[in-house]
């Protein structure tokens, strides 16, 4: 059964808004006082938020569906209709939130911070809020919007200031459990460890979080054995830990070519060169392991690389190991500015955005010239008015008209009976154009 997911992909629906209301006020001796319709309720958002007691993606894993309500209807008497309830997702710090495309939307750091993926339908006007001195009592209401429908997919990439990595069986489970509270499966056989398992380890005035990690076998950086699993939960380590079985029973390994292959694993991944490292030597209790530790050193010392011989089974060496991991860490941070902010990415529009365009199309059957309108405004007035109600209708020619697409739609060519599209392929709405305003030419 699984209890551990670090990728999922998420269906999130937002709540439609509410529609307005098309009311009349009346009363004793104030027949027809005016207009009076509320407008309708917000729906609610999907909304994603880090909170640190979450650690796993597991339940949305189970329910990727996720719905929040929509706002209810506006009502005489000027009464807004209630706003939909939000939908909160709570995931663990470091969930990184991309499209089905793979393009980044929003990295999630620090307690708190959130990211909309699905934002609520607004409520229609009721008819109280479109009344003007040119249209006194409105007969009708504006629609609510439909809320945003979004597929993304959440990916979490452990946050820890030191990863141990190593073969299978090397020992970071044991580490892990020797310098801090965490808990570890422990077991003589590869890969024991199948989910990243993080421990806080204090030493002088530095306080730490460690990651065991899967272990790492050659090819991992093209998907072999967890692969691309366990080097994603390395991306955010300040500190590398190397941790070399000196007492592996494999005749065919040893600790320099261990340290190799996992040091070219990591440079395929890329993104980890600047990443300080140290050498844990472990299982020196081990008499055959002691002395490999010994004859390995000095090697290590030649390449520049940190070492320390240790045994988490009987905790000797542990303590030098660890104030070196709060030394390395300390320095990290004070040489690096990390932006813990969440960082989300906008796409600005143009400064000369109209907020439409005209396409023209040519129909398969017919050859005749078709005139689509795309933009989020003529779109979203499309969405909002109740094609049944004339005079919802005649309303929303003049908010095209202000807007200038009759104006762009006669430059493109179109003339009165024209077929001219607004919306997307599959839920456009199709018209026969005929111009409210005078426009120039025959």
């Amino acid at each position: 059964m699984t209890t551990f997911v670090d990728e999922v992909l998420i269906h999130a629906i937002a709540g439609d808004g509410g529609h307005g209301c098309t009311s009349i006020h009346r009363e004793k001796f104030k027949p027809l006082a005016g207009p009076d319709g509320g407008t309708g309720g917000r729906g609610g958002d999907v909304i994603i938020t880090v909170d640190p007691s979450v650690t796993t993606l597991l339940p949305f894993h189970r329910r990727p569906h996720q719905r929040a309500t929509s706002g209810r209807p506006g009502h005489g008497s000027n009464r807004s209709g209630a706003d939909g309830d939000d939908v909160i997702l709570p995931v663990p710090d470091g969930t990184v939130i991309k499209d089905r495309q793979g393009e980044v939307l929003a990295d999630l750091i620090g307690a708190g911070t959130t990211y909309v993926v699905a934002r609520g339908g607004r409520g229609g006007l009721g008819n109280a809020a479109l009344a003007s001195p040119r249209r006194i009592a409105p007969g009708f209401a504006l629609l609510g919007e439909p809320g945003d429908h979004s597929d993304v997919v959440l990916e979490l990439k452990t946050v820890a200031d030191v990863a141990l990595v190593g073969y299978p069986s090397a020992g970071k489970s044991s580490l892990i459990a020797a310098l801090s509270a965490a808990r570890p499966k422990i077991a003589d056989y590869p890969f024991t460890t199948l989910v990243p398992n993080l421990g806080v380890v204090s030493a002088g005035d530095v306080t730490f979080t460690m990651a065991d990690v899967p272990g790492l076998i050659p090819g991992a950086s093209e998907g072999r054995g967890l692969g691309l699993e366990f080097l994603r939960h390395v991306e955010r380590c300040s500190v590398l830990v190397h941790v070399i079985d000196t007492g592996a029973l494999e005749t065919d390994r040893e600790p320099l070519a261990d340290l190799d292959t996992i040091e070219a694993e990591l440079a395929a991944y890329g993104g980890l060169e600047d990443r300080p490292r140290l050498v844990a030597l472990n299982k020196i209790d081990i008499p055959d392991g002691r002395v490999i530790a010994e004859m390995v050193e000095p090697m290590l010392a030649k390449r520049g690389i940190p070492t320390f011989a240790v045994s988490a089974m009987s905790r000797e060496g542990l303590r030098p190991l660890m104030f070196a991991m709060a030394q390395s860490v300390a320095a990290h941070r004070a040489s690096v500015m990390v932006d813990t902010a969440t960082r989300i990415v906008i796409n600005p529009k143009a400064v000369d955005d109209s907020g439409f365009s005209i396409v023209t199309e040519t129909d398969a059957e017919t050859q005749d010239i078709l005139y689509r309108v795309v933009g989020h405004r003529p779109e979203r007035w499309v969405r909002q008015t109740d094609f049944s109600n004339e005079e919802a209708v005649g309303y929303l020619g003049e908010r095209l008209a202000r807007l200038g697409v009759e104006k762009s739609l006669w430059e493109a060519g179109a003339r009165p009976g024209s077929t001219v599209l607004i919306g997307p392929l599959d839920s456009a709405v199709v018209f026969d154009w005929e111009p409210t305003i005078a426009l120039g030419g025959s």
